[in-house]
């Protein structure tokens, strides 16, 4: 029988900590330890390797330096394995999913994230049925392809695609949400996987990886009440070349003039402004209101169903690949990775 090999990659995260005795909260411990209190994985059918980050990194630090060494170390092992799982803390795992989903070009084998919402030694640990399952999906071919070929999250019984997710909820086991893409697989009894809704690689190539990330972005949340100083505040930052709005709605904010008049001066310095929804479902959709087809008239562009996440990494991914801000808008208004749904109604290309 053909026994596949899959690559863990424990970064850290809730999954691999254990409650400290003397303080009652958690800490990380060696992995290496831990795994051996998931017996199913002894006799699997794949052929497991452990990597583990030493020291293991919090989510709540994570950011460009691990996504590039995650990319690395995917990289370096491409060919050695089926698959890779990829253990990682909930609070900012939709944005590494999301950064790796535009870091790996030319991705055909899984790539799928998961961890816990308690330790893998807790009783009630929903830690083991994720991390057995991931490898199990990791692992997964059809006539000798991965069945999922994508950067993805799988979480309490549901596989997302990793650039449409978001983490919803700080207490229960099903943490994340894809409101705008359904599942790419739902397990039960069985795993069903929704194939139209994978990304297949029209072509075979050979994986090309983005090292190269470019931090200088804001992220600035539009809320009733918002002051000029704070807006002024956010955007006189002169490192800064790109700009994400999170608007109400399907891309609305104030038309105050000395608002609209901060935009429009950033954009003719060359600026990138995107609108992003705050809603967790729907669409940017400028020409529905008044209030957001002023910001299309001076120059704002549009994130159509971007997640937060997806979008602050895909701004770093394309400032990282190109020097002129001019370049970047054509590959703003396409999918890239599956991250948005460009309709005909919106697309500016």
């Amino acid at each position: 029988m053909d026994k596949r090999s899959i690559l863990l990659i424990y970064t850290g995260g809730t999954i691999g900590m254990q409650k400290d005795p003397d303080t009652n909260s958690l800490r990380p411990v060696n992995f290496s330890q831990l795994i051996t209190q998931v017996p199913e994985l002894q006799s699997s059918r794949y052929q497991i390797y452990a990597h583990s980050f030493n020291p293991p990194v919090d989510s709540a630090n994570a950011g460009p330096t691990l996504w590039i060494q995650l990319a690395s170390l995917i990289e370096e092992n491409y060919e050695k394995y089926d698959g890779f799982v990829v253990l990682h803390g909930t609070d900012t795992m939709a944005y590494t999913a999301s950064a790796l989903s535009f870091m790996l070009e030319n991705l055909n084998k899984p790539v799928i994230f998961t961890g816990a919402q308690l330790p893998l030694g807790a009783l009630r640990t929903d830690g083991k049925e994720n991390l057995v399952t991931s490898i199990e999906i990791a692992g997964e071919k059809k006539d000798g392809f991965a069945v999922v070929p994508e950067v993805c999250i799988y979480f309490e019984n549901k596989l997302l695609r990793g650039n449409r997710s978001t983490k919803y909820s700080a207490e229960h086991f099903n943490a994340f949400r894809s409101v705008n893409y359904p599942a790419l697989a739902e397990v039960g009894l069985h795993i069903r996987y929704n194939y139209p809704a994978i990304n297949y690689p029209i072509s075979q190539g050979k994986l090309k990886v983005y090292k190269v990330l470019d931090t200088r972005i804001g992220l600035l949340k539009i809320f009733p009440g918002i002051t000029q100083e704070f807006v002024e505040t956010v955007t006189q930052i002169p490192t800064l070349r790109a700009l994400i709005l999170e608007t109400f709605g399907s891309g609305n904010a104030m038309t105050h003039h000395w608002f609209l008049s901060i935009i429009e001066n950033l954009i003719q310095k060359g600026i990138l402004v995107v609108n992003v929804s705050q809603c967790f479902g729907g669409t940017v959709d400028m020409k529905r209101y008044q209030t957001s087809l002023m910001l299309e008239k001076i120059g704002v562009i549009s994130g159509y169903d971007s997640t937060t996440e997806a979008m602050v990494t895909k701004l770093m991914f394309l400032l990282g690949r190109f020097s002129n801000n001019a370049d970047i808008i054509p590959f703003l208004h396409k999918s890239l990775r599956g991250e948005i749904n460009v309709t005909e109604e919106v697309s500016q290309e």
